[in-house]
């Protein structure tokens, strides 16, 4: 059973949460501080966090940043409306995904439930996928080839690894910056032209109408994300 770990200072808005959870036979613990979050963290193991950003001691961003420190559990945001200046920065910050205030119950269950498969996908103790299958795409992690609607491929190396972080960070919007320091390992300069390039020429090969963008969706103004929903 999954096990999530809510951290917002309204109190309603985590027990109302906990029982939404409940249906989906997740377990939930709430706290309302982020010192208490990492208490919470060295005490028990969760495969999800949901954090508010604007809490009283420590916020979101520097309870972030103590998390980040030590693990890469999936993170959800909660930020208020028209807050994007914190949307950028939280996903900068290293959060997975961002849910504006007041959200819908709903949504909320459709990106924890993304976020929990997505971790739990990669984090598999004892064993890791060799074929990743979604939907009218297979990725051969040990041939680093792909199987789309377009045929098969053997990618080229940035290729392939852009596409795999794309796949291990699935439903995750991804910043320019992110995508080039991980997968190229140096200091972003704000050059968009190899991602854009290695961008173009996956599309082309997977997507079978490239004006859908089906895997590879554009986030205008921040970045990229793989499709949650393939």
């Amino acid at each position: 059973m999954s096990r999530i770990l809510i951290v917002d200072d309204d109190k309603k808005l985590c027990n109302l949460i906990k029982r939404s959870i409940s249906y989906e036979n997740i377990e939930a613990d709430s706290c309302h501080s982020g010192t208490e979050a990492l208490i919470f963290l060295d005490k028990k193991e969760y495969q999800l966090i949901i954090l508010d950003i604007m809490m009283p001691g420590p916020d979101g961003f520097q309870t972030m940043e103590e998390i980040r420190r030590k693990s890469n559990i999936p993170i959800l945001m909660l930020t208020s409306k028209n807050d994007n200046i914190s949307k950028i920065k939280g996903l900068r910050s290293g959060a997975d995904d961002y849910l504006t205030k007041p959200f819908d119950m709903d949504e909320l269950m459709a990106r924890v439930l993304s976020l929990i498969r997505r971790y739990t996908r990669f984090n598999l103790k004892g064993e890791q996928p060799q074929l990743l299958k979604y939907d009218g795409l297979t990725i051969d992690i040990d041939n680093r080839r792909i199987t789309s609607l377009n045929g098969t491929y053997e990618l080229p190396p940035k290729e392939f690894d852009v596409l795999i972080f794309f796949a291990k960070n699935q439903g995750k919007i991804l910043t320019k910056q992110q995508i080039y320091e991980s997968v190229w390992g140096e200091a972003y300069l704000y050059d968009d032209s190899n991602i854009m390039a290695i961008i173009s020429r996956l599309r082309k090969k997977i997507e079978s109408d490239n004006t859908l963008r089906k895997y590879i969706q554009t986030i205008k103004g921040i970045g990229y994300r793989f499709n949650n929903d393939v």
